[in-house]
């Protein structure tokens, strides 16, 4: 489904949505919803090299401190999804953006759309501070304002979340 997507090569997590994420509406949660989006951003990471461990011994992480979430349809017990994520832009030093598109498997309909900003810290002191260089390395190939740079007219966002 790539033309669904609001940005090409996304790092995609499968989700299907279970009874419990059903709420007394009886559609998914929203809270559900934000679950898979930090999901889907840790497996992304993890994918680019950079996990857990990897935080610790670098005493660094990124930390959620903004998110922002546009539901626009609905989802029910049974329904897979496909949770996507790209980071968008970074500053290369604290900052980093990375947006979110939540899509029902079956029909292809955005049910979501969503940002977070992360700030980089310093694990002990929950300070901010500027990224290890094992960040830049990891982070820096999967980053869209990067590859848009080397490609003008790539990585552009339709939607302009």
């Amino acid at each position: 489904m790539p033309e669904l997507w609001d940005y090409p090569e996304p790092f995609i997590l499968q989700a299907v949505v279970a009874a419990d994420d059903i709420d007394g509406l009886k559609h998914t949660n929203n809270t559900v919803y934000v679950k898979w989006c930090e999901q889907a951003a840790w497996a992304h990471s993890v994918a680019l090299g950079l996990d857990l461990d990897n935080y610790r011994q670098l005493d660094r992480a990124m930390a959620i401190v903004r998110s922002e979430y546009d539901y626009l349809q609905a989802s029910r017990a049974g329904e897979e999804l496909q949770v996507a994520t790209w980071i968008v832009d970074w500053d290369r030093k604290l900052t980093m953006h990375r947006h979110f598109q939540i899509i029902r498997a079956t029909d292809g309909v955005t049910l979501l759309r969503g940002v977070m900003r992360f700030v980089c810290i310093e694990i002990s002191s929950g300070r901010a501070r500027r990224m290890p260089a094992e960040f830049i390395a990891g982070y820096g190939p999967a980053v869209l304002s990067e590859i848009s740079a080397a490609f003008p007219g790539e990585g552009q966002n339709p939607a302009n979340i």
